[in-house]
């Protein structure tokens, strides 16, 4: 594979627990200390400049690590700056969506910031077009696909969103400034499919296209 370039040059911010399903599995374990029940607001991380990575690229994993999840999902990149935006001025904001494999080293709890888990080098491979708004329709209507090896090992609704893209952009936006060029991913789910080193993932989203990458084990890994 020829490595691509992504489609993202801005701060891209990640949203956990933004789909029904990763709420539901997650069950009585919501309600333990410290948070003692379902976010009440989005709960967003950052993927630094240095995850980026386009199709085509090879990921090698941190030493040590023998398995990372592959949040499947969509970027939602910025025309504009966006602050304070309601509802239904977030389209007019939004230049294109993207897809992205956020990856994660696996880990069971959200309520550390999982630094090394979320944001090694090449943890966020990325599509190398975006695509507008107008062509893609409602992402309610979008499956995502996750294949490793050519076996597809996931199917995800967008319909499933706690917070659709209006309301997600609306709610971040309401304290922080999205700037042009920034990407918001919509969400992944808890504990995604895995891979390992020397299996070809590849994640795609009808209408809005694919990305494929290959994992490698790290450096002094045996």
């Amino acid at each position: 594979m020829k490595p691509e370039s992504p489609a993202i040059d801005g701060v891209v911010y990640g949203v956990v627990l933004n789909d029904h399903a990763s709420i539901e599995r997650m069950g009585a374990a919501l309600d333990d200390a410290p948070y003692k029940g379902a976010p009440k607001a989005p709960v967003l991380y950052i993927k630094p400049s240095g995850t980026l990575v386009g199709s085509g690229t090879t990921v090698r994993l941190p030493q040590g690590a023998t398995a990372v999840e592959i949040g499947a999902t969509v970027g939602v990149v910025f025309a504009a700056g966006a602050a304070r935006l309601a509802p239904d001025a977030v389209l007019a904001a939004i230049a294109g969506y993207v897809v992205v494999a956020d990856l994660s080293l696996p880990h069971s709890s959200y309520y550390r910031p999982a630094i090394r888990e979320k944001c090694f080098d090449g943890a966020c491979p990325v599509g190398s077009e975006l695509v507008a708004p107008a062509q893609v329709g409602a992402l309610a209507d979008v499956e995502l696909r996750t294949f490793v090896n050519g076996e597809l090992v996931q199917r995800r609704e967008l319909a499933d969103l706690v917070r659709d893209v209006p309301r997600l952009v609306a709610d971040v936006s309401e304290f922080m400034t999205l700037r042009q060029g920034d990407a918001l991913l919509v969400g992944v789910t808890w504990q995604a499919p895995q891979a390992r080193p020397g299996d070809v993932v590849r994640v795609e989203a009808e209408r809005i296209g694919a990305v494929e990458f290959q994992i490698a084990a790290g450096e002094g890994a045996a």
